[in-house]
């Protein structure tokens, strides 16, 4: 009789792990949202102080405001139709996520790595590149 009242139980505890595990693989929502609407300001909130921009030949470390103005200008050109993220995932303090934007002049492949930065996610790189394969 124990043991049957023992499965539920651990049911319940397999099933709150799974969705806990699950939770660290979000990104904030709000990285998608302004990507999607071309916000290179907007995106800047989530950003680390520095970071690693990847982005057609442009390829370097910036700091915050650079990047931004830097990723104002591509969106500047390339006008956002749609944005999705595809796959994203988690392996320690670590997040990422890859997705595929969608322009007026072509699509992008869009990959961004965030760490923990004093318990918040930061965003510490972010790539795109063109998508040839469509």
């Amino acid at each position: 009789m124990k043991s049957v009242n023992i499965i539920p139980v651990v049911l319940i505890t397999l099933s709150s792990l799974t969705t806990r595990a699950q939770d660290q693989a979000k990104i904030p929502g709000g990285i998608a949202i302004a990507i999607k609407a071309g916000n290179a300001a907007e995106l800047s909130k989530y950003m680390n102080s520095t970071i690693e921009l990847l982005l057609l030949d442009k390829e370097d470390f910036y700091k915050k405001n650079v990047a931004e103005t830097i990723l104002k200008d591509f969106f500047a050109e390339y006008q956002t139709k749609d944005f999705t993220i595809r796959h994203q995932g988690a392996k320690n303090d670590a997040q990422y996520a890859i997705g595929n934007l969608k322009t007026e002049k072509g699509d992008f492949r869009v990959y961004f790595l965030l760490k923990k930065v004093d318990q918040e996610l930061l965003i510490h790189q972010i790539r795109i590149e063109s998508d040839n394969g469509k």
